[in-house]
């Protein structure tokens, strides 16, 4: 039986017979080459790779030195607002939080109505502090390697193409 959501479709679509033409290889490569999905998360996923490997030795992950930096700035009324800020789905959000926290490095902080958010303890700003050379070390390498104005030109358009995605834009 096929399970519901997307894979559904997906999978209905795939066992009825069609009348859609068969894609092409050109077609194919066509959207292997522009597909804007496809490259934002490829890239995605070597920056984070190698800030996660400079980070290493500092025992935070890009997305931990990231929350942690983003919770001890105080900005935050809720989970729900942190996670609209970073385009993050409130569940994964929710999730590393609670592994933060389970490590001693955050802890709710009391707050109005049914809003719920974390602050930032001592040892989470004791690891703050130690990541930030490591940290640095990527930064300067990524950065480096594209030069001040690309990476701040790209910077302008990566927020640009998230407006877009949203629907903002």
């Amino acid at each position: 039986m096929a399970a519901k959501g997307a894979g559904t479709r997906y999978h209905a679509a795939m066992s009825e017979p069609s009348s859609l033409p068969t894609a092409t290889s050109e077609t194919l490569d066509d959207i292997a080459r522009s597909c804007v999905a496809l490259h934002v998360r490829m890239t995605a996923r070597a920056v984070t790779r190698a800030y996660d490997e400079a980070m290493r030795s500092s025992g935070l992950k890009i997305t931990q030195f990231v929350l942690l930096s983003a919770l001890s700035t105080g900005a935050w009324r809720s989970v729900t607002e942190l996670a609209e800020r970073f385009a993050l789905e409130r569940t994964s959000l929710t999730r590393n939080l609670q592994l933060l926290a389970a490590e001693g490095l955050i802890e709710p902080v009391a707050c109005k109505g049914r809003a719920s958010i974390y602050g930032v303890t001592p040892k989470g700003r004791a690891a703050i502090d130690a990541a930030i050379p490591y940290w640095r070390t990527a930064q300067e390498r990524i950065e480096g390697g594209l030069g001040k104005e690309d990476w701040s030109q790209m910077r302008d358009r990566l927020k640009a193409l998230r407006r877009v995605a949203r629907g903002s834009g």
